[in-house]
């Protein structure tokens, strides 16, 4: 059995390896390791092989006793490797990595060949020191779950590998005391060539970190004229307003909204709060539950705002999860939605349009979100002018059965 210990010096980590004896194995057979220093390693296999066989245990001699443990090629190849193998330069070995074009195709073949026998990977830190780039962009968003962000680090992905970027990701949450500042720093000290930020509520450290860092950032899913930097987003407030309105004008008069409690969801919560005020209608009922919204928040929600008003005759929902929990509350009620009740969601998530009623919702074109923040990125990095550093994406409401 080869144990492996660590050992810390000068606040370097060191790899001990000790040597690999038969006793260990022989040992854990006895079920108990021998906690006397004084006794060797020689006496311990001894005793074991005594209590397990049930006879005296052979002399351990030469013959017998383990081996050193054979010895590991721990060294990584380096380009060096590379070039001797493919028979050619170094410099023509940085050529194929960087700028193949350049090379002829048989050269470029015999160096491939030579990095996938080796396993050479180039070493980004050292070439990021050199260049002063990392070609790497991170993106920090509050979950990793759903379809919704995942279309916008799809494009953003795609987008950034068709310029020679990759794409590193943060999960941050929802919570107004998130992971945010934590990860702002540790990433500006890896110093990526831009970084895209979900929302524009950010603490004020967190802000002059962005600004001092002198990275291209670009924040999206919200909108300020202000940004710190870029923006690719869209107004949450007037959707929440736009939603109330299209309840009203579907002659829905008694509203309820199912909601997180992330700050965005309160910035559509409080537009649609203003809107039916100003046209006149019932103060909605309002239920509010931890974000990320799901299936069974949409059907404890329903269950709360009909308790607080068993007339309501519309529910605005703050994702499509949780509007098809909302309709399956429904249906187990037995009421028949949209007649009794509309439901709307947000996000135009892929079933929506399979359910049954069908899911009227907000649609937010993350795709286009993504590949225009890349591009912003892009064009900064390449020193092209950013004609445009604000905007404004919007949304639609698309109307389906279940209102």
């Amino acid at each position: 059995m080869l144990t492996l210990s660590f050992k810390a010096e000068n606040g370097c980590v060191f790899l001990v390896f000790p040597t690999m004896v038969q006793s260990g194995r022989l040992q854990e057979a006895e079920g108990r390791l021998p906690t006397n220093p004084d006794i060797s390693e020689e006496r311990v296999a001894t005793n074991s092989i005594r209590k397990v066989r049930g006879r005296p245990a052979p002399k351990i001699d030469d013959r017998t006793r383990a081996a050193p443990a054979q010895s590991v090629d721990w060294s990584v190849p380096t380009i060096h490797d590379v070039a001797s193998r493919a028979n050619v330069s170094l410099i023509t070995v940085s050529r194929a990595l960087k700028t193949p074009s350049l090379l002829a195709p048989d050269t470029l073949r015999r160096v491939e060949a030579a990095v996938a026998e080796t396993g050479y990977i180039p070493n980004l830190i050292a070439g990021g020191l050199r260049s002063a780039r990392t070609r790497l962009v991170t993106a920090l968003v509050p979950t990793l779950m759903g379809q919704l962000f995942a279309e916008m680090i799809g494009a953003l992905t795609e987008t950034l590998a068709a310029n020679g970027y990759q794409l590193m990701l943060g999960q941050v949450g929802y919570a107004a005391e998130s992971r945010e500042d934590d990860l702002v720093r540790a990433i500006i000290g890896r110093r990526p060539d831009g970084i895209v930020i979900t929302g524009v509520m950010h603490t004020k450290a967190v802000r002059q970190l962005l600004t001092n860092s002198r990275i291209p950032v670009v924040e999206t899913w919200d909108y300020t004229a202000k940004p710190v930097d870029m923006l690719v987003g869209l107004s949450h407030e007037k959707l929440g307003a736009e939603v109330c309105k299209f309840l009203a004008s579907r002659g829905r008069r008694r509203l309820a909204v199912v909601s997180g409690d992330d700050r965005r969801a309160a910035n559509r919560l409080n537009g649609f709060l203003k809107t039916a005020a100003r046209l006149g209608l019932r103060a909605p009922v309002v239920h509010l539950v931890p974000a990320p919204t799901t299936h069974a928040s949409g059907r404890a929600g329903l269950s709360a705002v009909l308790a607080a008003d068993p007339a309501i005759d519309a529910v605005f929902c703050s994702s499509d999860m949780q509007a098809m929990g909302v309709l399956t509350e429904a249906r187990a009620r037995g009421l028949d939605v949209p007649k009794s009740l509309a439901v709307i969601g947000l996000g135009d998530i892929d079933f929506s349009a399979t359910l049954e009623p069908s899911l009227s919702t907000v649609r937010i074109d993350g795709a286009q979100m993504g590949s225009t923040a890349a591009r912003l990125i892009v064009d900064r990095l390449a020193g092209r002018e950013i004609q445009q550093k604000v905007v404004d994406l919007g949304f639609s409401i698309v109307e389906r059965q279940s209102t």
